[in-house]
């Protein structure tokens, strides 16, 4: 099949009206597989594109109008809690705390009922959204100090007091004369929201489109491309690809040339299109990223852009050019002093030394990132570190261990609302594929996450290894999609599985070929 294959929909003519009424087909159930999977595209490609327009409403002042969209992300996807909070946020803007007071009860009961949970860091935070009151004007040189300061207080570990600080910088810059002050309060306040406060990446992305709104109106390009940039790494993060490519894009147009600029946009694109299966593509945004980085000394950027090359060559089975990568990752985390990332790369690297069966090193790196994570409290390294432990423990023969492992682990990576979206489908992968091995008797509804993840999302290879897990099950239809679909992914890995799939042996999806075997 070509490329079309993973097209929009609607490049099929007559379609589109199927796709939003379900209509199904009689005795062709691969393409039912298919048509499935582009309805849940198009469902989040429609969410994610209300979501921005409710930003961009709220960034123009445009209250109403954004509540309008914000009250159809909630009756597209309720369970959210970031819609929720922007809901919330948005009517504590205009003054209506009756409306905060009857949305944020009715988000409780919802969780409650359907979640078993109370809302979140994001909701919490929305009920607390309050205009700062300023007396008169500053001047730029005292705004810049306020900045500086809660800057410093982030940097320290004092997060909260940092933002709050930042906050009345922003408040500060808007009542003063110095426009340009508006944007760059803006982004420093947004960079602790998502980088360093947990749970908030929502009020910081609402903050970024802001600075992206007053950039473009004072000339100022360049911050503009940084606003673009930091909203297409949410996004990214978020799953909603899309958006992102659309981002980083115009982050990289803006930039001026600025080699950070290119660093930052050509890295977010190649995690993007690695999330996404487009291999090809992400080596080459990944290589330039660390070209640019290298060229304008941002080591950090160089060290997350070689992380992401090396995470391509493991899920490529690559291992000794995933083991270069990595390496080199680690030492510029090292000399840069980032530990607050170190456990990404030391986790992949446990996951290099998991596929060549060397299972004492495997477990000694695993460890230490799950350790150091903990420490920092940071979900996705938990995840991730807790993912690689689990197959560890099964490889030592301790199958029922891997099983609890992998269930803490996804817990780990979605205890906030902004995860990293393709962790949560790594692990659902892992489970599905031991749950089969195993006879797990939650592998089926693993099985059903799993599809249901990547095809809303469009993590194509792991659509294609969803179907292979449901032919494992039973589903010949679900193998014979998945033999269409996964040539267009260029991964020797995967092919592999493809290839053992057709032949009626049973495919592992785990980079270990000495396990597979057995």
């Amino acid at each position: 099949m070509t490329k079309g294959a993973w097209g929009e929909a609607m490049l099929l003519p007559g379609l589109g009206s199927e796709l939003l009424e379900g209509a199904t087909f009689r005795d062709a159930a691969t393409f039912e597989c298919w048509l499935l999977s582009e309805r849940r595209h198009l469902s989040a490609a429609t969410e994610a594109i209300v979501h921005e327009a409710a930003l961009g409403m709220m960034s123009q002042g445009n209250l109403e109008r954004a509540i309008s969209y914000a009250v159809r992300l909630i009756g597209m996807n309720a369970l959210d809690e970031n819609h929720q909070a922007l809901l919330i946020r948005l009517y504590r803007l205009v003054g209506d705390d009756l409306a905060v007071d009857r949305q944020f009860a009715a988000c409780r009961q919802l969780l409650l009922a359907e979640l078993g949970v109370e809302p979140g860091p994001a909701v919490e935070a929305a009920l607390r959204v309050a205009k700062l009151q300023v007396d008169g004007a500053t001047d730029a040189a005292s705004i810049e100090a306020i900045i500086e300061s809660g800057l410093a207080a982030v940097g320290a570990g004092a997060i909260d007091v940092g933002v709050q600080s930042l906050r009345s910088g922003v408040a500060l810059a808007d009542v003063s004369s110095a426009h340009r002050l508006r944007v760059t309060s803006r982004l420093a306040l947004a960079g602790a929201l998502i980088h360093s406060l947990r749970g908030q990446d929502e009020e910081g992305v609402a903050t970024l489109h802001a600075a992206d709104e007053v950039a473009m109106a004072i000339a100022e390009p360049e911050l503009a491309a940084e606003a673009r940039a930091e909203i297409g790494y949410v996004d990214f993060l978020r799953a909603r690809y899309d958006r992102a490519e659309l981002r980083l894009t115009d982050a990289r147009r803006l930039g001026n040339g600025s080699l950070a600029i290119v660093a930052k946009a050509e890295m977010y694109l190649g995690a993007t299109a690695s999330d996404r299966g487009n291999y090809p593509q992400a080596l080459e945004h990944l290589t330039t990223a660390v070209d640019a980085a290298r060229a304008a000394g941002e080591t950090r950027m160089e060290a997350y852009a070689l992380s992401m090359l090396g995470r391509i060559h493991l899920l490529r089975t690559d291992f000794s050019v995933a083991e270069r990568c990595l390496n080199l990752s680690q030492e510029l985390c090292e000399q840069s002093h980032w530990l607050a990332f170190a456990p990404w790369p030391q986790s992949l690297s446990g996951e290099v030394d998991l596929g060549r069966s060397l299972l004492a090193e495997a477990s000694h790196s695993l460890d230490q990132a799950f350790a150091r994570a903990c420490q920092l409290g940071d979900p996705c390294w938990e995840g991730m570190s807790a993912r690689g432990r689990a197959l560890v423990a099964e490889a030592e023969g301790e199958s029922e261990r891997a099983f609890e492992i992998l269930a803490d682990a996804r817990i780990r990576s979605n205890r906030l609302t902004d995860p990293y979206v393709w962790l949560e489908a790594y692990i659902l992968d892992a489970q599905c594929d031991l749950g089969r091995r195993y006879g797990h008797p939650n592998t089926a509804a693993w099985v059903g996450s799993l599809g249901a993840l990547a095809s809303r999302t469009g993590m194509r290879e792991f659509v294609v290894r969803s179907l292979l897990h449901a032919e494992a099950l039973g589903d010949d239809s679900a193998g014979r999609a998945a033999r269409l679909l996964g040539p267009d992914i260029d991964n020797p890995a995967l092919a592999d599985l493809l290839s053992r799939s057709a032949t009626g042996d049973e495919p592992c999806s785990q980079p270990s070929p000495e396990r597979c075997n057995t």
